[in-house]
């Protein structure tokens, strides 16, 4: 029998941001533990849990509550210590929150576990439940043992972000990672609490979701895998390959396994399928974007869904558990009605779709094959091939998505078709996300994270925002509707071996032709810095150097004005000039750190103080004015250089730097100790700002033709910064400015390719190396 809906569980509620598509709210993972409960955990900070009222009817009970997106929730089974069993769940925070599935928010957590430096997303417990494993975004992956709550193992080796672990038995764990591969651990190897991998599977692109098959899987697999390329593949532990389940169209986000030993998958495409060896034998659509879980139930047979709609479904094959015929049919009706982009359709020539005709004289070939199908009255609509039913389901609208009004939008002195707001923390403002539909997609994204110094592995979210919020606007048959963009860290996912179309060559990045500003940052840190050290000045009796009433006013004022890109008040660049320029150092950062939004506006790149000091002459003297006994505060080099690069957003900014060239690349030069001793060397922020703006020095000179000498000493800057430097951000960003001055002025003396060999060799990213081969071409 055919998976039914069984039950809706809906009570989660909408807590969700850009880069995920806006308002859409998730409910992110889900288990279900036995017959009788299940756990949710959501993006808007709670755990709740289902218990079963009846056949078809659950009741929801919130276990904790909290500020920050809940990624993953797990459960331990009931011991005589803790005969409720516990709920272990992990998110942005960073925390693993253990506790009762029977407690409320009031109570106190059992453990707080505390360990991990970025975002959790990813958790599993032993088969006897005697240890926790954790996975997050700081590389790292934790063993925690169930009653001492501490970290028991280190997991070792991981070099990008662990999106999936398993506990495979009481004495072997298994991760995947974003590095592309599977790694196999024995903790009986451990040491000092260290685990390096017995044995590693590499695998064709960024590892997900992981599963155990059972003893005796018809394949003879160990393990199924999926990957962003939509594909899942089955392995031994030796790593030998079995098989690859292919059928999602887009990325799987997660795998469980029925008691039967058939395989559930659930993605990017709306879609849960359900797996009989290697052949797909249903697909469930969702009325969602994307199915983030799935999870069975070992006693019955039964699933649990949790999906982007806010919503998480469970699924029956047996009769006496399916949902009443109304439910059936809203359900039925919510997945008719949900919309398809064209984009994703594959780019439509509507003269050559299908009439109603297709779906009563045409069988599918595979379950879950789409259709696109013109109605009498013009309209697109999606269909898909039940294998079971043996007959095509309607599962949407075909429409044109959110697109362009049409009007181009100004942002920093350019014209875009979209400028979103990105609102990535609470404690920041959006910031702004501009974009051309001629743009490549991931190039964008990539712009985007690096001008604002995220991490690359938010990536995955601000393609797919981008690709959701703008599908639509290129609708024809334009030259890139059915092109693909391939992502730069291997995670296009959007085809898979076989495709009728295969994926382009990855467009060249060499030369960079824009320039990149750094404008991440925190405004409450730095004004409320600025507002303490102003009352100390008071306090101090230093009312010459302090803010007067009137000026604090005017400073509260400047704030949404940089936050809105608005017009300023000629007194607020004097205020700010002030506290950056006369206070003591190294009370000057708050204003330095101002000043790097400032610098964004004409005004700011045509001050001139009372000694004709323009604005580079004050952040660089700023930053370097230590008194005597003490040493350079590294920060304050940080924001002088970033304001040196924010220069570049105006076209006044780019005409102080044009004529400042020289000075600019000396204060580079002394930062790198060229000229003396190195300061901050070993700094990340000191050494991204740096190849930010001699990436941008690099731009301006390509357009300007600044002399070979210029060059020369712009190449040995960056070859002090990539040798031996072993940062990706920092590499990247220092092999795209090397390469744009190459590619455009080949006859700079210095050797530089044994640097750029070098990065390639000790780097693991794939754009560095990628990066790297492309330099070495030039």
């Amino acid at each position: 029998m055919a998976f039914q809906l069984s039950a809706q569980l809906i009570g989660h509620e909408s807590d969700v941001r850009p880069p995920l598509p806006p308002q859409i709210p998730h409910v992110r993972d889900a288990i279900f533990p036995s017959s009788s409960l299940i756990l949710t955990a959501s993006r808007d900070g709670t755990v709740r849990r289902w218990q079963r009222t009846s056949d078809s009817a659950f009741e929801a009970f919130l276990v904790s509550q909290g500020s920050e997106y809940v990624n993953s929730v797990t459960y331990i089974p009931p011991s005589i210590r803790y005969p409720n069993g516990l709920a272990i769940s992990g998110g942005k925070d960073t925390i693993i929150d253990v506790r009762s599935p029977k407690a409320t928010p009031e109570n106190n957590a059992e453990r707080m576990l505390i360990g991990h430096g970025h975002n959790i997303c990813t958790l599993d417990v032993s088969p006897k439940g005697t240890y926790v494993i954790s996975g997050g975004w700081d590389c790292q992956a934790r063993v925690w043992k169930v009653e001492k709550w501490e970290t028991e193992f280190m997991l070792q080796e991981h070099e990008l972000s662990v999106w999936a672990v398993l506990a495979y038995d009481e004495n072997t764990v298994i991760t995947g990672c974003a590095d592309k591969k599977i790694r196999i651990f024995d903790l009986r190897n451990s040491v000092a609490g260290d685990v390096r991998p017995a044995s590693t599977i590499h695998t064709p692109d960024i590892v997900r979701a992981l599963c155990r098959l059972p003893s005796g899987h018809p394949t003879g697999a160990e393990i199924a895998c999926a990957c962003s390329d939509g594909v899942i593949r089955l392995y031994k532990l030796d790593g030998t390959m079995i098989s690859e389940l292919i059928g999602h169209d887009s990325y799987i986000y997660s795998l469980a396994i029925l008691p039967s030993g058939e395989i559930v998958s659930s993605g990017e495409d709306r879609t849960v399928k359900i797996w009989s060896g290697s052949s797909c034998i249903q697909t469930i659509t969702h009325p969602a974007i994307s199915v983030w879980s799935v999870a069975a139930c070992a006693e019955t047979g039964d699933i649990v869904t949790a999906a982007s709609d806010n919503v998480a479904r469970v699924f029956t094959r047996s009769p006496e558990r399916l949902a009443d015929a109304e439910t059936l049919r809203e359900f039925k009706e919510a997945v008719s009605n949900s919309s398809i982009p064209q984009k994703p359709m594959g780019g439509i020539n509507k003269e050559k779709v299908p009439g109603t005709e297709f779906l009563t004289t045409k069988m599918g070939k595979k379950d879950g094959q789409v259709q696109v199908i013109k109605h009498d009255d013009g309209s697109l609509a999606a269909y898909t091939w039940s294998m079971m039913l043996q007959k095509w389901e309607h599962v949407g609208a075909v429409v044109d998505s959110a697109g362009s009004s049409g009007r181009k939008q100004e942002y920093n002195g350019q014209q875009y078709d979209f400028v979103f707001d990105v609102d990535i923390d609470d404690s920041k403002p959006p910031l702004k996300l501009p974009f051309n539909l001629s743009q490549n997609v991931f190039e964008a994204a990539r712009k985007f994270l690096e001008d604002n110094e995220l991490p690359i592995t938010y990536l995955d979210n601000v393609v797919k925002f981008l690709e959701t919020n703008t599908q639509g606007a290129t609708i024809g048959e334009a030259a890139d509707s059915s092109s693909s963009h391939p992502d730069p860290m291997g995670s296009d996912a959007r085809y898979h071996p076989g495709d009728e179309n295969r994926p382009s060559p990855a467009q060249k990045t060499l030369p960079q032709t824009d320039y990149i500003a750094l404008l991440n940052g925190k405004f409450d840190n730095i004004f409320n810095k600025i507002h303490t050290v102003n009352k100390n000045l008071i306090s101090a009796g230093n009312k010459e150097f302090a803010l007067n009433p009137a000026e604090e006013q005017v400073l509260s004022e400047l704030r949404p004005c940089i936050e809105g890109n608005t017009p300023i008040q000629a007194t607020s660049l004097e205020i700010v000039i002030k506290v950056a320029s006369r206070w003591n150092y190294p009370d000057v950062l708050p204003g330095l750190d101002l000043l790097r939004y400032l610098v964004r506006y004409p005004e700011t790149a045509l001050y001139k103080d009372s000694e004709t000091r323009n604005i580079i002459d004050l952040v660089i003297s700023s930053s370097l004015n230590v008194p005597s006994g003490q040493e350079i505060n590294v920060n304050c080099i940080v924001m002088a250089i970033r304001c040196l690069s924010n220069l570049f957003t105006s076209a006044e900014g780019v005409s102080l730097m044009t004529d400042q060239f020289t000075k600019a690349l000396e204060f580079l030069e002394k930062v790198a100790g060229i000229s003396g001793t190195a300061i901050g060397a070993s700094n990340r922020h000191v050494q991204i700002a740096s190849t930010t703006t001699l990436i941008n020095l690099a731009v301006l000179g390509a357009k300007t033709e600044v002399s070979l000498d210029v060059r020369r000493r712009m190449v040995n800057i960056l070859g002090i910064i990539l040798k031996d430097n072993t940062d990706g951000e920092v590499l990247y960003r220092g092999l795209v400015a090397l390469g744009t001055m190459v590619s455009h002025k080949t006859d700079i003396a210095q050797d530089w390719r044994p640097w750029v060999k070098s990065v390639v060799e000790r780097c693991d990213e794939a754009r560095v190396k990628s990066l790297g081969r492309e330099c070495l071409n030039l």
